[in-house]
């Protein structure tokens, strides 16, 4: 499961008020327990003083440390919890042609068109692009040789290397390393021995060269590139060394945790970072003026947006603006940036038992549709959690959200879809329909327009159709019951909806990989008219959607499967057959693309040439 990222940056107060509108509940689908009110007001608040902003800092600091430090059972709540963001939905505008020069290609597995975002491979159609083991490629498939390499490991290549994400604009790519090997250039007083994320900024005009770097303190979230401005999404945590004596209470290791938080100055919570080019070395440390905190409470960790124009030829330093918020999901449109996070109506302690009925998802809207740092311009909340950013969707200045709700003492879950519509500075809730899944949580969702899909499982796979054409008024037309359940969902022609998971017993136990083409034309009673079983298997799509490919037009389907290789689907109205299965020997083939009509899939073995209609082998381009 994964939740929503969040982020703020504005000066002066920003005052919102979430009120409850008039929420609307469908007949038939009520919940089992009244949801806990919403705060009577949520808004962000810049600090007057770095001073002031310490102090507060301080204060969520020691009320949410415990004995052992800040463990995430006492950050976060139950299942919800640890919900990792999911990397992309299915927005896809599947072939087509941005340069004249160039075929048509495939574009990554986006959830918003004109949103995009990082992935492990990037094409124009005129090149490839990847990253694997620190090695930096380029390859031209009308000559299917390699044009292009950059080594960004340097020495640390027999050091472990992450998978890199990247976004493309022109002729530049950011490279988004999550956590590398150990690196020269530490900041000062720091270990050498640093591990901490950088973005690497890829001339690709001529032979690959780095034009500019750019480190912070923190973790990677996500990324959105909207023209050529690039938005990375960072989440720092405080940096404390605790104590620790074997032969003390729980209550002494907590107060002696808590008299280190509070000698801890500015520099445990605010992240620095340093960026190069051309040559020269900056460092900096993000500043109070640029951080705001919720009015009710403040979070343990940071959330920080960086700005980057990939247009201009160095990244600079990122025009940060940070919220003291533990949001931890990012969900973009081309105009804006939403941030959120699951929050509690109160401060949370380590010595205190958390309710899940009062679990909400705290929300932040940011304008997005200029360059430059991002606009703060509302907020708002709803009960329960999200599964993944897919759970929200904006549509026609109405924003949906789709989230499962679970009441005390381990009672009865069940799952609803809201509608905010922003109101002056407040996401304010206009409607809702609630009492889905009634012992269940949420799979899956779809938003497509004014329809809604949501998946919930236990033992059996609901699909609900959702009317989303009133936003004071969303209902549930129609629902299907299966077994298994979707993990995700992608839009077909002719009023289809394919569903990628695993299917189950009539106990819920997985029986492996299920692809299921659902007719969902008539929205009263959706039906599912074929399906497609792999015993024992999975793919990688259920979590990773970025790993998904499909083309309208010929109906084909690339799965990445856990064996490492790739199975090629046909799909048309009424039926899924197999085309055949692409290997990549012992690698793990993550990624496929279309390039002129030819299919591409990316191991980090190597590079294969597939004709899509038969899944015979066209050429082999290895990764040495």
């Amino acid at each position: 499961m994964r939740p929503v990222k969040v982020t703020v940056g504005a000066a002066g107060l920003l005052a919102l008020a979430l009120l409850p509108g008039s929420a609307v509940t469908q007949t038939g689908f009520t919940p089992s327990a009244p949801a806990p009110p919403p705060p009577a007001a949520l808004r962000l608040i810049a600090y007057d003083s770095c001073a002031e902003a310490l102090a507060g800092l301080r204060a969520a600091s020691s009320a949410a440390v415990g004995p052992w430090g800040f463990e995430p059972g006492w950050r976060r709540a139950g299942e919800f919890g640890g919900v990792v963001p999911a990397q992309g939905d299915a927005r896809r505008e599947a072939v087509t042609a941005t340069a004249p020069s160039a075929p048509g290609y495939s574009t990554t597995n986006n959830h918003e068109p004109g949103a995009d975002e990082p992935d492990l491979v990037k094409t124009d159609g005129r090149r490839i692009v990847t990253v694997t083991g620190g090695v930096l490629r380029v390859v031209d498939p009308a000559t299917r040789r390699e044009i292009g390499r950059l080594d960004l490991a340097g020495a640390d290549r027999d050091r472990w290397w992450p998978e890199n994400d990247m976004l493309l604009h022109g002729d530049r790519a950011l490279v988004l390393v999550r956590s590398p090997a150990p690196m020269a250039g530490p900041f000062p007083g720091r270990a050498a021995d640093d591990t901490r994320p950088r973005l690497l900024l890829i001339d690709l005009a001529g032979p690959p060269r780095i034009a500019g770097t750019y480190r912070i303190e923190g973790s990677l979230l996500d990324a959105r590139l909207t023209g050529s401005t690039a938005r990375v999404v960072v989440r720092s945590e405080p940096r404390f060394s605790f104590p620790y004596d074997e032969r003390s209470t729980d209550a002494e290791r907590t107060a002696a945790n808590r008299a280190v938080i509070a000698k801890a100055g500015l520099d445990a919570w605010l992240p620095r970072y340093e960026w190069t080019a051309g040559g020269m070395r900056h460092t900096g440390r993000v500043g109070c003026d640029r951080l705001s905190r919720p009015a009710d409470a403040a979070g343990t960790s940071l959330v920080t947006v960086l700005s980057f124009d990939l247009a201009a030829g160095r990244l600079g330093d990122g025009d940060a603006v940070s919220v003291a918020s533990d949001a931890d999901l990012v969900y973009g449109t081309p105009g804006s940036l939403y941030l959120a996070g699951v929050t509690w109506p109160e401060p949370r302690r380590w010595d205190r038992p958390w309710r899940p009925e009062a679990v909400r998802t705290t929300i932040y809207q940011f304008d997005t549709g200029g360059p430059g740092r991002p606009r703060y311009v509302a907020a708002g909340s709803v009960p329960g959690a999200p599964v993944n950013q897919y759970a929200l969707s904006e549509w026609q200045g109405h924003l949906r959200v789709a989230t499962t709700r679970t009441a005390a003492g381990g009672g009865t879950s069940e799952s609803a879809v809201h509608v905010l519509t922003r109101r002056a500075d407040r996401l304010a809730r206009t409607g809702v329909v609630d009492g889905l899944g009634r012992g269940e949580r949420i799979y899956a969702v779809r938003f497509l327009g004014d329809t809604g899909y949501v998946v919930t499982f236990r033992q059996t796979d609901p699909l609900y159709a959702l009317d989303l054409t009133d936003p004071a008024a969303p209902r549930v037309t129609g629902e299907l019951k299966i077994t298994g359940w979707s993990a995700y969902l992608h839009p077909v022609p002719g009023d289809r909806l394919l569903g990628v998971g695993q299917e189950a017993d009539t106990r819920g136990r997985t029986q492996g990989l299920q692809v299921s083409l659902f007719d969902v034309h008539d929205p009263g009673h959706p039906t599912r008219l074929a399906r497609y079983h792999v015993p024992e298997a999975m793919s990688t799509v259920e979590y990773d959607p970025h790993a998904f490919l499909f083309e309208p037009a010929t109906g084909l389907v690339a799965l990445p499967l856990g064996t490492g290789s790739i199975r090629l689907l046909n799909v048309t109205e009424r039926d899924i057959t197999e085309v055949g299965t692409v290997g990549h020997g012992s690698g793990q083939a993550r990624r496929s693309l279309l390039i002129g009509g030819e299919l591409w899939t990316v191991s980090e073995e190597g590079l294969r040439v597939t004709d899509p209609a038969t899944a015979r082998s066209l050429g082999w381009l290895p990764l040495t």
